[in-house]
């Protein structure tokens, strides 16, 4: 099945950002419904982003309208999160996840069943 790695977390300050890549391999995620969720401890896993394989149009949690950007490169098999305005509510492991059945995945965690390890972001005051 295909396995998604994810990169680019780290320390930041708040009102700093971070961009997120997500690289698929075993299979091609050009028709997949692809996306982010995030889990800070003690929390449940927050659905972030989504992005259609179809049109690569883009829907959002609320915590991060206006802040965070979804994109995909399907000739990188690749997904990308751009953090901006970051927040010391945002510091969380931010796993990757895809959906090979729907357009675009729906924002509940107990739906997705092709997960990536995680990679974790903490934001500093």
């Amino acid at each position: 099945q295909v396995q998604l790695v994810e990169s680019g977390g780290g320390l930041v300050q708040a009102g700093g950002s971070l961009r997120l890549s997500c690289v698929a391999s075993g299979r091609a995620i050009s028709s997949y419904g692809m996306g982010w969720f995030r889990q800070a401890p003690g929390k449940e896993r927050e659905f972030v982003a989504a992005i259609s394989w179809s049109t690569h149009s883009a829907n959002y949690g609320d915590s991060v309208k206006g802040r965070f950007t979804i994109s995909r490169d399907n000739a990188k098999n690749s997904v990308y999160l751009q953090m901006n305005s970051l927040e010391l509510q945002d510091t969380a492991v931010y796993y990757c996840a895809a959906d090979p059945y729907r357009d675009r995945l729906i924002g509940t965690a107990s739906s997705i069943s092709i997960w990536g390890q995680g990679t974790q972001v903490t934001v500093t005051s």
